[in-house]
């Protein structure tokens, strides 16, 4: 199912199994981002801010609530889960409270 909030796009993960870290590596680099891994610990916060280039982002265990304060919107993402945020759009995020490991990638506005 793809969810698509003004210029924000989220995507859930419709596999049978959860996605691996190798699967959604390979799928990122196959869009050709070069994509690296972080982690939180439980509930961490991260402040709002907003980037000079496009933020592809993949949810691979835990849960992460990204919150839009600009249209005032949440959105909790789950294993597999894909948010594409574009440059300039302000976000903040919210560790679930299992911690969270993901897949970040950046692209470069031309």
């Amino acid at each position: 199912m793809a969810v698509k909030n003004d210029a924000v796009h989220v995507r859930r993960w419709s596999g049978g199994q959860h996605p691996t870290l190798s699967v959604l590596t390979r799928q990122m680099k196959d869009e050709g981002l070069r994509p690296y891994m972080w982690m939180n610990m439980p509930n961490h916060r991260y402040a709002v801010r907003s980037h000079g280039y496009d933020k592809v982002l993949y949810v691979v265990e835990g849960t992460l609530e990204v919150v839009f304060p600009d249209s005032n919107q949440r959105v909790m993402l789950r294993s597999g889960d894909r948010t594409d945020i574009p440059a300039g759009v302000r976000h903040g995020t919210i560790v679930g409270k299992s911690g969270a490991k993901c897949l970040e990638a950046s692209i470069a506005r031309r």
